[in-house]
């Protein structure tokens, strides 16, 4: 079992990026029969809720958080194959991509690397998606639609998403995010929450979801 101080020093391995010392944890405490929902739920999501911060208060820049993202997908990269075959339940499903036109995937990646590392089970659809690939996606039972764009012209792509969306459901949560997008462009198209960046992506899925942020 992981002492107090192992777990603090997991902590410390993800905000500071040591991803061989994150692997080299998690792989003990799944040897050792952990408990690795509790260690996630205990160490690591808090860890990345700290990095989160710290980027918010412009302690640290997006190199820095994601080389913290990397170093905690090491750890979930052992945990989720062990916690998809027990009755662990993630705190929601999300699933998210770059709408059709639009190629770039950094921030897009970070997004999910953060809400993974909150404990979200994310379905990743990659870039230049189309309308119908979104639909499907929440067919499947994913809770929130989240969107990303980086161009000006693949802005009004959001809103045929959004519109395609609320033609099947109408509880379909829809998260939007990108270098060209503001709260007021969400509030204009009619989403659900809006994020600026990684860390206030998650917070808006969590404002989304009705969850406290």
């Amino acid at each position: 079992m992981l002492t107090e101080d192992e777990k603090d020093e997991l902590f410390e391995a993800i905000c500071d990026g040591d991803r061989e010392t994150v692997i080299a944890l998690v792989t003990n405490a799944r040897d050792a029969g952990e408990d690795l929902g509790a260690l996630l739920n205990d160490a690591m999501i808090p860890a990345m809720a700290e990095v989160g911060d710290q980027f918010s208060a412009g302690e640290v820049f997006v190199p820095e958080m994601l080389v913290a993202a990397h170093a905690m997908q090491g750890g979930i990269d052992i945990i989720e194959p062990i916690l998809a075959e027990s009755d662990h339940e993630p705190v929601a499903r999300v699933c998210i991509g770059s709408v059709k036109g639009d190629l770039h995937d950094i921030g897009k990646n970070l997004v999910v690397m953060m809400l993974k590392g909150a404990g979200f089970e994310v379905e990743d659809l990659g870039v230049d998606v189309p309308d119908e690939e979104f639909a499907k996606a929440l067919e499947r039972g994913n809770e929130v639609v989240c969107l990303s764009a980086l161009l000006t012209t693949t802005k009004p792509q959001m809103i045929s998403v959004v519109n395609h969306l609320r033609e099947i459901s109408n509880s379909a949560k829809i998260v939007i995010g990108g270098a060209v997008i503001t709260q007021d462009y969400a509030d204009k198209i009619g989403a659900d929450a809006f994020g600026e960046d990684a860390p206030s992506a998650v917070k808006a899925v969590k404002r989304a979801l009705g969850m406290p942020a």
